[in-house]
């Protein structure tokens, strides 16, 4: 079956580098095991490396080619539950933490970009829209909780004249600018992740796909052609977990996302429905985003399913979704279309846990991943150093198993989606 979200892409057809690693091939040891070859198992690898450990990467597929080197290439600050709410479950000291965790996270990748010349098209700005009328009193005051309660100032309410004269279209009702947000080409960005941390020595094996753990005092990894013996272990693997770790998998959701890249637009198109070249993303739950490839491509992604396949025709799934917001782009060649396999928490939070004192897992960043995973990696990294308090910090947000496990989650979770799908369809 082909539908299994590692055929080409947009981001396959234009990568600026190659790499290839080997298989793994006999047996190994080394201070730490990484399962996955995404942001977090990178910046996992790259971070303890640059701490001394020996790094052993091992990836079932190739690098990127899961989530991480096809998803919409958005970083922005904030999470999906607000400081507010956080406060009242966590306690303020741990919500402040979350938040500036957040933040941090975005300057991260753009530093790890900087440090290491990743070349991915890295631009500015990230703006959140208001699809519906009655969405923009949120979204103004989550602006002024930022603005005045948390002192962050360098995100700004625009109303929905600015919005139509940003986006070239009367579709919305407002939104939120986050001007040192941004979006990039996510695959060069993890090759460039991948690079750097070869570089500093990390040891990365593609197409090694694991079969089995042991746990323990001693970690040992099962592969088809070897054995690695480590002592920690890391889980990296989220939309692609599958039931490798029964524990870890009961927290999260695996679900389908689709994108597409048109032609390249005509400048009259492009300077008109994007002239300031940032990237959206509306309120909605089951959400629209989009921005302009370097080539100035629209870069489209909409729906979801929670199938084990993917439609017939992505590139008509989602073209509705961009022709319902702008009617002009209808005749517009789609060129590439593709989707990916994600995975969502319960309560929409990063899920970081220490299933036991040498054994990490971090997952479920439930469509912030290119940020949110980055910093996973660092802060898995710090744990094994030693300093596990800011990774633990996500532990104290309460994060529950779907119902019924692996085996039942999936009709309550399509349920509920049809449920939120429907009232975004309400007025």
């Amino acid at each position: 079956m082909k539908n299994h979200g590692f055929e080409a892409s947009y981001y396959t057809s234009s990568v600026n580098q190659t790499l290839t690693f080997p298989s793994l091939g006999g047996d190994k040891e080394t201070d730490v095991c990484i399962i996955g070859g995404g942001y977090t198992g990178l910046s996992a690898a790259l971070h303890l490396s640059e701490k001394g450990f020996s790094v052993t990467l091992l990836e079932a597929h190739i690098i990127g080619s899961g989530a991480s080197g096809r998803n919409g290439g958005q970083i922005c600050q904030g999470l999906n539950m607000d400081h507010s709410e956080l406060k009242n479950k966590v306690g303020k000291e741990a919500a402040d933490m979350l938040w500036n965790l957040s933040i941090e996270s975005v300057d991260l990748v753009k530093s790890l970009i900087k440090e290491h010349n990743i070349e991915c098209d890295l631009k500015p700005g990230v703006l959140h829209v208001a699809s519906k009328p009655s969405h923009v009193n949120s979204i103004k005051e989550t602006v002024e909780y930022k603005n005045n309660v948390l002192g962050y100032d360098h995100v700004s309410f625009y109303d929905a004249q600015t919005v139509a004269e940003k986006l070239g279209t009367t579709h919305f009702h407002g939104g939120e600018f986050y001007q040192d947000g941004g979006h990039l080409h996510p695959l060069n960005y993890a090759l460039g992740l991948a690079k750097a941390a070869k570089n500093k020595g990390a040891n990365i094996y593609e197409r090694t796909n694991v079969l089995s753990y042991k746990t323990g005092e001693n970690p040992s990894v099962r592969t088809a052609k070897g054995i690695v013996k480590a002592k920690y272990l890391l889980f990296a693997c989220n939309g692609y977990l599958g039931n490798l770790n029964s524990d870890a998998a009961k927290k999260i959701m695996p679900i389908n996302n689709f994108i597409i890249a048109t032609e390249p637009l005509p400048e009259e198109v492009y300077s008109r429905i994007n002239p300031h070249d940032v990237a959206v993303a509306d309120s909605k739950f089951v959400i629209n985003y989009f921005r302009l490839s370097a080539d100035k491509r629209m870069l489209w992604g909409g729906g979801e399913n929670y199938s084990s396949r993917f439609p017939k025709d992505i590139g008509a799934f989602v073209q509705k979704h961009m022709v319902g917001i702008y009617p002009e782009l209808k005749k517009t060649q789609i060129d590439f279309s593709w989707g990916g396999t994600l995975a969502i928490t319960l309560n929409r939070m990063p899920y970081l846990a220490h299933q036991e004192k040498n054994v990490f897992v971090a997952q479920g960043y439930s469509g912030h991943g290119v940020a949110l995973a980055t910093i996973a990696g660092k802060l898995m990294a710090e744990a094994v150093g030693g300093t596990a308090e800011r990774f633990d910090i996500f532990s104290k947000v309460p994060t529950a198993n779907f119902p019924g496990g692996t085996l039942l989650r999936w009709p309550g979770l399509v349920a509920g989606m049809l449920y939120y799908s429907l009232r975004d369809r309400l007025s």
